[in-house]
């Protein structure tokens, strides 16, 4: 495949970007829209969703579409979707969107988890979770295991099948996706599959690949500081496992894995860090690195044939893991 090397400092060598991830983040330089890091949250937050669907796929049709909320608990109604291709008793994945714990909500990534439910023949349940600055940790963490445990104990009001679960997440929502499965664990809930899609799992952003890529394409050094300095109350709250998964005690017995990272991306190490960490642990895991492609490529869809592939391939592990 035609590739080309992205601008970095002298001294630094990146891998290359396709042409065609190479030519998006050069028209995303030129339309010259400022960083979120550069608004205030609320505008940052408007900013992300009128921008997350310019490069996705069309929005598959799909049989049942259905908003609710789940309770809290301490009350708060978190807003959650229901995506199925049928009224059949279906397996469900548990969905956490990505945005730094700071931007993103269910229809920012109502297309991928429409996609998600088109090609896994799975529902998809979507959850809004509460968000910083308004929201810090460990509200998000609190919120996507609320939203869990209702999802396993209550499927059946949702005619979904509680025996069949996975959960997932881009991004930050792939760090929550991750606590979740060891909570699951630790509660005795049946969960099949834990689909990680770049995620979070460190304390601080120390290693190679967040200094190859400080300056982007992107999620850069400044981006990321920006989201977590929204997010946490004190610096102690990097340690909790919570927040940084990599830091659990033991991962012994959680849900086998399927993780998806992006080659040019700052956290790839970290994500493939974790890979390790539960293979050491004697998790089952489905590592997946798509080469020449940046954070957020798998919304990407309409111009990265990398996205379309990792969507197929995590459809696949839905299937696969949630089959009777």
């Amino acid at each position: 495949m035609n590739k080309t090397l992205a601008a970095v400092a002298p001294g630094t060598w990146q891998p290359p970007l396709t042409g065609k991830m190479a030519s998006v983040v050069e028209r995303m330089a030129r339309a010259g829209h400022p960083s979120l890091d550069q608004l205030t949250p609320e505008e940052a937050k408007a900013s992300y969703e009128k921008g997350a669907g310019v490069l996705e796929v069309p929005k598959p049709d799909l049989a049942r579409i259905e908003d609710f909320s789940i309770t809290a608990r301490d009350g708060f109604e978190l807003p959650a979707r229901l995506y199925a291709p049928s009224s059949a008793k279906l397996p469900t994945l548990v969905y956490f969107h990505g945005g730094g714990f700071t931007v993103g909500n269910i229809r920012t990534h109502d297309t991928l988890c429409r996609v998600l439910s088109h090609k896994s023949g799975c529902a998809v349940v979507s959850v809004d979770y509460r968000l910083a600055p308004a929201h810090k940790f460990p509200t998000a963490s609190n919120d996507a295991w609320d939203a869990f445990a209702f999802i396993a104990n209550e499927s059946a009001r949702l005619g979904l099948d509680a025996s069949r679960l996975a959960v997932g997440g881009d991004s930050a929502g792939g760090t929550l996706a991750a606590v979740c499965a060891i909570l699951a664990r630790d509660a005795g809930l049946p969960l099949a599959l834990q689909m990680l899609i770049y995620p979070g799992t460190t304390a601080h952003q120390d290693t190679a690949s967040h200094r190859r890529y400080a300056d982007g394409p992107l999620l850069t050094k400044a981006l990321i500081d920006y989201f977590f300095g929204q997010y946490v109350r004190t610096p102690a709250d990097r340690d909790d496992w919570r927040f940084a998964p990599l830091l659990a005690d033991d991962v012994d017995g959680v849900a086998p894995a399927w993780i998806g990272l992006a080659e040019c991306d700052a956290v790839v190490d970290e994500g493939i860090a974790y890979a390790d960490k539960l293979r050491a642990s004697g998790v089952a895991v489905d590592l997946e690195i798509y080469r020449g492609v940046i954070h957020e490529f798998l919304k990407m869809g309409r111009a990265i044939p990398e996205a379309l592939q990792a969507q197929d391939d995590a459809a696949r592990a839905l299937r696969e893991a949630l089959k009777p």
